[in-house]
């Protein structure tokens, strides 16, 4: 007589939910891969209104600062970045000294501006809201980031892991004791920010291994590397 095979356990909604619910924390838990911001390739652009003539431009290159990001995780990213007043940049020297003076961002006493995430909204898979906190001048306040990512893939000239994103945001600069000027100077400032970020060593994602070049850049270019663009 054939013997009879054992039915399968009914699956069990309940014990299903249970199980996800013990693993979600794990998930959670596992370390998000650290980034350093890539000075030469990370620029934040500044616009305000001049008196109604024109947006005067001004940049402020060379950030300083790290991020904790994964692609599909933006609720758990973090960001805390610096920059140096010291590279502000209007175009003209004369006008570089005028800003970085007391009546304006009093750079001899704050050298330096400061953002640091404190939660991340995240829109889909490419897009998210950064909300943190804005220090300028001695004065913090509330700023939204709207970010893009746009790659995280090897970089084929360095073969270095990178991500880079854009983001935009506007502020009020009268939040942060920069009033001067009512008449000539608009009050919202519109800010564009391009990053790129390299990840830093033995901080890969979860199952990836880094690559021997992932620290260095390699001692050769590849072949087909513009000496002229970094």
């Amino acid at each position: 007589m054939p013997r009879r095979r054992p039915r399968p356990a009914p699956f069990r909604p309940a014990l299903g939910f249970a199980l996800a619910l013990l693993a979600a924390p794990l998930l959670a838990a596992r370390p998000l891969p650290e980034w350093r911001l890539d000075p030469v390739h990370s620029r934040v652009l500044f616009e305000v209104e001049h008196a109604g003539f024109s947006q005067a431009l001004a940049t402020l290159s060379a950030p300083e600062g790290r991020l904790r990001y994964a692609p599909g995780r933006w609720e758990d990213a973090e960001v805390d970045v610096r920059l140096p007043l010291s590279r502000l940049d209007f175009g003209d020297a004369g006008w570089n000294e005028a800003m970085l003076g007391r009546r304006w961002f009093d750079a001899g006493r704050h050298p330096e501006i400061h953002f640091r995430s404190t939660r991340v909204e995240p829109i889909d898979a490419e897009h998210a809201r950064v909300h943190g906190e804005l220090s300028v001048r001695g004065r913090t306040a509330p700023v939204v980031l709207e970010v893009r990512q746009n790659a995280v893939k090897r970089n084929p000239l360095t073969l270095r892991r990178t991500a880079g994103f854009s983001a935009t945001a506007e502020l009020d600069r009268r939040a942060f004791g920069l009033d001067a000027a009512p008449g000539l100077v608009g009050h919202a400032v519109r800010v564009r920010i391009e990053v790129e970020a390299l990840r830093t060593r033995g901080s890969a994602s979860p199952g990836e291994a880094d690559a021997p070049s992932e620290t260095e850049a390699p001692a050769t270019e590849p072949d087909d590397a513009d000496p002229q663009f970094p």
